[in-house]
């Protein structure tokens, strides 16, 4: 396998709880540069990845080799994709990640001028600079405090709409122009750059994260075999909330409770463990504001 400058998220805790077996089918439904992906395939198991992005889909399947079945999609197409086969382990790994926030072409960093673009599949759909080209103050407003808890959302709205109506100006296409605005009108606080918030709520919005999320909890758990589980890595409280809630509620531990305080139903799922594991020791920095948590299939 060839080196890579990703180094995969929680790797240790994510071989644990998958509980990867030779000869078991696993999914990776983000593949990004294959780290992952490797360590279930060098403990025995049998793989099925997806990812969004070609770029990254093209350098997983350097790595991993031609004998891996690797599809160019959304992992909330994992269960067509999978065509009724049942999974021993599935694998979410969401967020962006640090190959595409090191490519300036990407656009999804501040740190160096690139498109102002933060598409996972840059085939497909709407750049954030064209977005931001016709969404009106209100509807912008409400996705920088949404996906970025940004306070001065609607200060960032109004002043970016504002600019598009001054003839003299040059429309925003880059990154460098969107952080120079933001840091224009948000006073630094020394502990983030002004525009952190805005980049990553703009980047939720353009790759519809939650709503991919939304769908892949509510079908990826039936494409699970009895004793398979879900592994989720979340980089934002929107997410591990979303995955918390949805985990509890298959455990029966979050829905409807008789006199007793007893599931009303039997659940076909169990937590793993109760507790979401954190990131702070692992070595990749980017590993700090992650959480995994794990569903394992029992009926």
């Amino acid at each position: 396998m060839d080196e890579s400058p990703h180094v995969p998220v929680l790797l240790e805790s994510v071989v644990e709880l998958l509980a990867v077996r030779p000869g078991g089918l696993y999914v990776d439904g983000t593949l990004g540069w294959g780290g992952h992906a490797s360590a279930v395939l060098a403990a025995g198991g049998r793989l099925v990845g997806t990812d969004r992005d070609p770029d990254a889909l093209a350098a997983a399947r350097a790595r991993l080799g031609p004998d891996v079945e690797l599809h160019h999609a959304r992992f909330s197409a994992l269960p067509a994709l999978l065509g009724g086969r049942r999974a021993d382990g599935i694998l979410l790994d969401l967020g962006v990640s640090s190959p595409q926030l090191d490519r300036p072409e990407r656009g999804f960093s501040f740190r160096a001028v690139g498109p102002l673009d933060m598409r996972m599949d840059p085939t497909v759909g709407e750049p954030v600079w064209a977005w931001l080209d016709h969404v009106g103050a209100d509807e912008l407003a409400d996705v920088l405090w949404r996906y970025g808890d940004e306070r001065a959302s609607r200060r960032i709205a109004r002043t970016i709409v504002a600019r598009r109506a001054e003839p003299e100006v040059e429309p925003l296409r880059t990154t460098r122009q969107l952080a120079e605005l933001v840091a224009s009108v948000v006073p630094a606080d020394g502990r983030i750059h002004p525009a952190t918030r805005t980049f990553q709520a703009l980047r939720i919005h353009v790759n519809d994260e939650l709503g991919e999320l939304e769908r892949a909890l509510a079908a990826l758990p039936e494409c699970l075999a009895p004793g398979g589980r879900l592994v989720v890595i979340s980089f934002h409280s929107l997410e591990d909330r979303a995955v918390k809630l949805r985990f509890r509620e298959l455990a029966g531990e979050g829905g409807e409770r008789d006199l007793f305080g007893r599931a009303v139903h039997t659940p076909g799922f169990r937590l793993v463990e109760r507790k979401a594991r954190k990131g702070d020791d692992d070595a990749n920095p980017r590993a700090r504001s992650a959480r995994v948590r794990a569903l394992e299939r029992i009926a």
